[in-house]
């Protein structure tokens, strides 16, 4: 269904990271993480260039912690990295500025990180066997400033306004309903409760697998569609009665307690204006024919 947004007026603009090279803490000595049951792990962690994970694969199962598919990047300025994150939208463009895949093209999949540390983007596997830690990628930033005149209390975030266009939704009642592949209800929303909605990412809880199994979540993909039931994050994230957001699924699960799968969360309102329906199978890496 075509909505009428503010599209016309929205300011596009470039942000700028390089390839992020993944990292651990230099303390404690020991690069091990504790699992949700008390025990030493020593798995990949998030960035880099992950070469057989993908978005429309499964958010479950892999021996790494919080992966982001395909391409992470960052920029080495803390201010300009802030910038990066909270600007670049799901579904902008991309475009490698250096290197040996210089001119290849991607898309933006998503963000991730407590303080809106990276941004994930998609490019094929080919390109990304071009790639290497700190070619420089340049993002069409559009989408910071998006409305629904229609809806005006709720609230966009990170999200592109084609990407928007292209998601399955309709208007009832004066409530934008979103088309979704699930619903996470409040008590397994994990880390990042709390903290900014205008970058990084907001985790499923997912330690107890058979709740999620009950739940039907344990089959979501990398790039699903899916609701929060009483999530508000117009400002930070928190429960609220009543509110809703959604978001589009954008790093694995991960072995630590509070560290399900990451969603970028792009939109949400405080007090029923938002809703959502059931649409299988709404994946971004459909919509948008992200190639593996």
């Amino acid at each position: 269904m075509s909505i009428q947004t503010n599209a016309a007026d929205i300011v596009t603009v470039s942000v700028l990271g390089q390839v992020a090279n993944p990292s651990l803490s230099g303390l404690p000595a020991e690069p091990y993480r504790l699992d949700a049951d008390g025990r030493a792990f020593l798995w990949p962690t998030f960035g880099g260039i992950v070469y057989n994970v993908t978005v429309g694969d499964s958010a479950f199962g892999w021996s790494g912690d919080c992966i982001h598919p395909s391409v992470s990047i960052a920029h080495p300025d803390a201010n300009k990295n802030r910038g990066l994150n909270v600007f670049a939208c799901v579904g902008n463009g991309a475009l490698i500025v250096s290197g040996a895949a210089k001119g290849a093209r991607g898309v933006v999949t998503g963000k991730s990180g407590r303080f809106s540390d990276q941004v994930i983007i998609h490019f094929d596997g080919e390109t990304r066997r071009k790639i290497a830690v700190d070619d420089r990628i340049l993002v069409k930033s559009e989408g910071v400033g998006l409305c629904v005149p229609a809806c005006p209390e709720v609230h966009f975030k990170s999200l592109s306004p084609t990407l928007f266009d292209a998601l399955p939704k309709r208007i009832e009642d004066d409530v934008l309903m979103m088309g979704v592949c699930a619903t996470i209800p409040p008590h397994l929303v994990g880390a990042g409760a709390g903290l900014t909605s205008e970058g990084g990412s907001l985790h499923i809880q997912s330690t107890d697998r058979a709740e999620l199994a009950k739940l039907g979540l344990d089959g979501l993909r990398l790039g699903d569609v899916v609701a929060i039931e009483d999530t508000d994050s117009r400002y930070n994230h928190g429960y609220l009665r009543g509110a809703m957001g959604i978001g589009i699924i954008g790093q694995t699960d991960g072995p630590r307690a509070g560290y399900g799968p990451g969603m970028t969360v792009v939109m949400t309102a405080p007090a029923g204006q938002l809703g959502a329906y059931d649409a299988p199978g709404t994946n971004i890496a459909d919509i948008l024919g992200l190639k593996a």
